[in-house]
């Protein structure tokens, strides 16, 4: 079985993060984690410490326990367009990216 993580970076719209992590927690990170092979997630948000800027103001990162990756990111989609996942309006959807990474080591 393949292991992959799934990195999201995404801001909210201007003044409207409150709303934004309100639908994060309660609602869209449980959407995705009802996927099977989406085994966790976790957020973030950028430290101060940072030596570079972050893309966005939040990070997503879920694990993936997957051998079809493409029919996982394929249900992702599904389950979106079929309103199954729905998104917030205070989600600023210029700043949303998604990246699939497969492991090659672990130690």
């Amino acid at each position: 079985m393949g292991k992959y993580v799934l990195v999201v970076p995404s801001s909210a719209k201007e003044g409207r993060d409150d709303e934004y992590n309100e639908w994060y927690n309660s609602q869209h990170i449980h959407d995705l984690l009802a996927i099977p092979g989406i085994k966790s997630g976790r957020r973030f948000v950028p430290s101060p410490m940072s030596p570079m800027p972050a893309p966005a103001n939040y990070l997503a990162i879920y694990e993936i326990e997957t051998d079809d990756p493409g029919a996982l990111l394929g249900e992702m989609n599904r389950r979106a367009e079929a309103g199954q996942m729905p998104t917030s309006d205070s989600l600023d959807f210029t700043s949303a990216q998604l990246w699939l990474f497969e492991e090659t080591l672990s130690v």
